[in-house]
């Protein structure tokens, strides 16, 4: 042996590193030297050197390595770190499941030892029974078996949570209810609060609302009053005519011309209205209507010296001597003496008619007309609007008349009346 290794190996040294040079043989022969040449770009010169198997075989090494590390970082990303996320979101579970379980225990002791405490109430108070009548007795009884019942319950529940590992709090546990009876009851008290205050608000609108009913309605009564103690003295002349005061209420509140306005608009109220309501929305519509007739109607003497030399109907023709009817009254009067619109109108004639001499007719609405006859002067045009107290002509005795006077007359649909009711005072 020892002349084996002395033929074929000088050194003790050599004989060891035989294996290393054989194998650096082999590596030597796969990457064998190399010669490199390199161009410098500011010079223009021409560089070479050489790559030593040494350095090759290292540079192929470091490059085997980086693949390794990059193949494997890329398998651990790839599929260890979704596994990673899941252990990290199971064991956020994991610790919101307890803190659960904690508060959920915690609640549970606390309602075991309220129902402790009032089943020490309740069992002191049966213990004292004999102060107490059955009824009360029974019901002591019924509270006591309730609030085991709730013991046992609670126990059981306490029992399951501390012995099963894998128990699991419910989405809404008594903790959690808790929390949302709290919020839901703060709410209430905050709409309770908000209700009363609407209730006190509503109260005060309602008492305004019945005070303002009131007075309208007082105010609405005294004015449809007076309207109808001012209307008094031309009913019977009205109801001659055929018509009633409601139906000359409603022609009013239908009527309209520049002077008057327009007609009355109705409240349009719902058939469930309150019925004070609609009593003052009739008596607000009786009122304007009553109103208007004041306006409309020709009441009123046309001079302002109001002495009747002839009344209405038959009398003695001053001419002929024979009884004939009357169509007006007449009033004395000088020439000159003006004469005056009772009621706000439009002139629908201004001229000589046969009989009559100088007349003016004014159409007052609702069917009403007046006529001024025997006149001096005519003051106004047909087609004129006039106002209560304009002067529409002045007294005279043309046509067939026996002296100075005003014949004046009051017609319904073309039809003269008696006037004396709307002259008088």
């Amino acid at each position: 042996m020892i002349g084996f290794i002395a033929r074929y190996f000088s050194s003790f040294w050599e004989l060891i590193t035989a294996p290393f040079r054989l194998i650096w043989r082999g590596i030597a022969k796969l990457f064998p030297p190399r010669d490199c040449t390199v161009m410098d770009t500011v010079d223009g010169q021409v560089h070479t050197y050489q790559q030593s198997s040494f350095w090759r075989f290292t540079k192929f090494c470091a490059i085997i390595t980086m693949s390794i590390w990059a193949t494997w970082s890329t398998y651990v990303y790839v599929y260890h770190r979704p596994l990673l996320q899941k252990r990290t979101q199971q064991l956020e579970q994991t610790r919101t499941q307890h803190q659960r379980q904690m508060t959920d225990l915690k609640t549970y002791l606390k309602k075991y030892n309220d129902l402790t405490r009032e089943l020490n109430i309740v069992d002191d108070k049966i213990l004292k029974a004999n102060k107490l009548s059955d009824k009360d007795k029974e019901n002591l009884l019924n509270t006591k078996s309730k609030i085991v019942g709730e013991l046992d319950f609670l126990q059981t529940r306490i029992v399951e949570m501390m012995g099963d590992e894998n128990y699991s709090p419910e989405f809404d546990k008594i903790s959690e209810l808790a929390m949302e009876f709290e919020l839901v009851r703060n709410e209430n008290d905050v709409l309770k609060q908000k209700n009363q205050q609407m209730i006190e608000s509503v109260q005060e609108i309602s008492d305004a609302d019945n005070q303002i009913v009131e007075q309208v309605s007082k105010l609405t009564k005294d004015n449809i009053d007076e309207l109808h103690k001012n209307l008094k003295k031309i009913n019977t002349s009205i109801t001659k005519l055929g018509l009633t005061e409601t139906s000359l209420v409603s022609q009013a509140n239908n009527y309209s011309n520049q002077i008057i306005g327009g007609r009355f608009i109705q409240l349009n109220l719902n058939k469930n209205t309150d019925e004070k309501y609609k009593k003052i929305a009739a008596d607000i519509e009786k009122w304007h209507g009553l109103n208007r007739l004041t306006q409309i109607l020709p009441i009123g003497a046309p001079v302002a010296k109001k002495t009747i030399t002839s009344p209405y109907g038959m009398r003695q023709d001053p001419f002929t001597k024979k009884n004939k009817h009357h169509k007006g009254i007449d009033f004395a009067g000088k020439i000159g003496t003006e004469l005056y619109a009772v009621a706000p109108g439009r002139v629908v004639s201004a001229g000589e008619r046969s009989g009559y001499g100088t007349t003016v007719e004014i159409d007052h609405g609702l069917g009403f007309t007046t006529l001024y006859a025997h006149l001096s002067k005519i003051m106004v045009s047909r087609g004129d609007w006039i106002r209560p107290g304009t002067v529409v002509g002045l007294g005279g005795s043309s046509g067939r008349s026996t002296g100075p006077h005003l014949h004046y007359e009051i017609r319904y649909k073309g039809s003269p009346f008696n006037p004396i009711n709307f002259v008088k005072e």
